[in-house]
């Protein structure tokens, strides 16, 4: 049986002794009325998105997952589909892994040489993949503005999120469209957060969320007077932090490695209530050489160190 072959996989990679040394954390001394959080919080918030680990397979990165200490991961679709969807499905439920996200859906201007209706054909199908692992939510990049007015690309996302997100509703899973940065120009038009949310707004729908990125959102005008209105709206967060100054766009570094204010970007989301998942999204020609599990034992420790310390009776996140 596939689950059962699966299970031994798991059970195997998990006790073999894997190579690299944890690091240590920058120290953080909390005050006489707080507490540091428990393992179970970071195991059921934190999640390590496949992009991350680029060149593991779908089996390697369930195994780094579990031994990294971290409870949940982003699914990078290309991955899912080389180890075949029935099986991750397996997989997943045997190693007890939530799963925060799937990449991604989108692409309907064109910018990928596909017509409209093939790239929402595909969107869909992501959908019904991230339904069946159980998926928080599909992120969504509208894509380029590929030749098009401003206005005309407006349309063809506004008129594929209006019909992909009852495909969601269907399936149980949200959409999270995500903004980027301008310098991700080719993949997005929606450039500000504010595109973004107004998006939103004309789709008005239950199943259409935020991605929201600290790498491509961070440099956003009063973004911690934002933040607290933009929790419900928001569908996954996605965490790495900012070399100053970039040498290239595949240049993030591990939180609290850069420039990025995440402590109190962090600790806005939490105390305004969010409840999701933190995903560790770390794109780096330079990462993505070394040791995949050190890194991932790394970005779990170095982004509970950036996390708020609240009193022991004071629980935001459930």
């Amino acid at each position: 049986m596939v689950a059962q072959s699966s299970s031994r996989l798991v059970s195997q990679r998990i006790v073999e002794s894997w190579p690299g040394d944890r690091l240590p954390t920058r120290p953080r001394q909390p005050s006489p009325t707080t507490v540091t959080r428990p393992p179970d919080f970071l195991r059921n918030r934190l999640s390590a998105n496949g992009l991350t680990t680029i060149r593991w397979d779908m089996l390697k990165d369930v195994c780094g997952c579990r031994d990294a200490g971290i409870g949940a991961i982003g699914l990078w679709q290309p991955k899912v589909l080389e180890f075949g969807e029935e099986r991750t499905a397996e997989l997943l439920h045997d190693a007890s892994l939530k799963v925060s996200s799937v990449s991604w859906a989108g692409g309907f201007t064109g910018t990928n040489g596909q017509a409209f209706r093939e790239a929402v054909w595909e969107a869909g199908e992501t959908i019904r993949l991230a339904g069946a692992v159980g998926a928080d939510c599909v992120v969504v990049v509208s894509g380029s503005r590929a030749g098009h007015t401003l206005n005309h690309a407006r349309r063809l996302l506004l008129e594929a999120l209006r019909e992909l997100t009852d495909v969601a509703e269907d399936a149980g899973v949200d959409l999270a469209l995500q903004p980027m940065n301008s310098m991700f120009a080719d993949w997005t038009f929606l450039t500000r957060l504010d595109d973004a949310v107004d998006m939103l707004a004309l789709v008005n729908h239950p199943r259409l969320k935020l991605a929201f990125d600290t790498y491509h959102l961070w440099q956003e005008p009063n973004l911690l007077e934002q933040l607290p209105d933009l929790v419900p709206l928001i569908g996954v967060v996605q965490v790495s932090d900012w070399r100053d100054p970039p040498r290239s766009r595949h240049d993030r570094v591990l939180p609290g490695d850069g420039i990025i204010p995440l402590a109190p970007i962090l600790e806005t989301l939490i105390g305004a209530g969010y409840q999701r998942h933190f995903d560790l999204q770390v794109w780096s020609d330079e990462l993505w050489q070394g040791d995949y599990l050190q890194l991932l034992r790394r970005g779990r420790q170095q982004f509970e160190s950036l996390l708020p310390r609240l009193p022991s009776a004071v629980n935001p996140l459930g």
